[in-house]
């Protein structure tokens, strides 16, 4: 008799190396080994789909090993774990912007030359596009920072200043996500103060989430991580906080009244209108921090290559009613009478 394959996957820790691994099985868990032969093999597929022997020994040593090295590279980069989550976030919320930018200049919207990303959404059609897909975009960071924040706290269930950061990382990544489809639904032109809360959410709450999730890595590396990708984060957080100072600082002077109370609704500019340089300084910055955001989420790829989530559904009856149905003697109800 074979041993059950399910206890042998959770019985054996598997590594990424295709290195051989003696692992000690419990006596009381296969008894029958000892009236198999002196050796025998099995086979199974582990998490990720590749074939696993076993050899199994009389002294209850189970040897794992890849029956083919092909095997390793049988699966994409982005189908391992949740990798994929990321990679969809950046690459769909990147289509957003460049399909809006590239309607918006053809249309003549906006001017091809560093308009504010929002600006680029602004004026049906592209507005609805624009619209439509930063509401994906916002489900798939929502999905993300969760994904992330189960992950840190799975790693680090007794550290109590981690799990703090945590938290917090997780709020004010949920609100940044809350901003960016306040963005996306509500126009400049139509509704300038609830857009503005949506870009200062978006990019305010989303700049203190990076700041925060670079805290976590410090804390973290060496033990859970390496000290790569905290300096590649902490690199991310600097370009974002530079773009941040240098996009509030502009923005700041010129919407202060001085250069008219129209600018707000301008969607096209002339070098020489007044402002310019502070209006092409501010569009730089913002387009800069997305970029910025965008790095710092594809270094979750690696990181989410380790993680996967279940959903368990858990019965709590067996069946759907409120109170216990009322016993029914085989009867019959026609919903047409014979007799008719």
């Amino acid at each position: 008799m074979a041993p059950d394959s399910s206890t042998l996957a959770w019985k054996i820790p598997w590594t990424e190396e295709p290195v051989v691994q003696l692992v000690a099985l419990e006596n009381h868990l296969f008894p029958q080994i000892n009236q198999e032969p002196q050796k025998s093999t099995y086979s199974m597929k582990d998490g990720l789909g590749r074939n696993i022997s076993f050899l199994a020994e009389r002294n209850h040593k189970f040897v794992p090993f890849i029956t083919a090295p092909g095997d390793l590279f049988e699966m994409w980069w982005f189908q391992q774990g949740l990798s994929f989550l990321p990679s969809a976030l950046v690459i769909w919320t990147a289509a957003a912007f460049i399909f809006s930018y590239i309607t918006a200049i053809t249309l003549h919207h906006v001017d091809p030359v560093l308009p504010y990303i929002s600006d680029t959404g602004t004026v049906a059609p592209e507005k609805c596009l624009f619209g439509a897909m930063l509401n994906i975009a916002a489900v798939l960071c929502v999905a993300t920072i969760y994904v992330r924040y189960k992950q840190v706290h799975a790693l680090n269930p007794e550290e109590n200043r981690i799990i703090r950061l945590n938290k917090a990382g997780l709020v004010l990544g949920l609100l940044s996500c809350l901003g960016l489809s306040l963005v996306a639904n509500f126009q400049k032109t139509t509704f300038f103060a609830v857009h503005v809360c949506g870009a200062v959410l978006t990019f305010g709450m989303g700049s203190l989430y990076m700041f925060v999730q670079t805290i976590l890595s410090y804390q973290m590396q060496p033990k859970i991580h390496g000290k790569q990708v905290f300096w590649i984060r902490l690199l991310l957080v600097i370009w974002c906080g530079v773009s941040a100072f240098s996009m509030l600082t502009c923005s700041s002077l010129l919407y202060n009244g001085s250069f008219g109370a129209d600018i707000v609704q301008k969607l096209h500019w002339n070098p020489e209108d007044k402002g310019y340089v502070l209006h092409m300084i501010t569009t730089a910055a913002e387009w800069s921090m997305s970029l910025s955001f965008f790095g710092f989420f594809l270094t979750y790829i690696r990181d989410f290559q380790k993680i996967s989530l279940r959903v368990e559904a858990t019965l709590h009856g067996l069946t759907l009613y409120d109170t216990a149905p009322c016993p029914v003697n085989n009867e019959r109800t026609w919903l047409l009478s014979r007799d008719v």
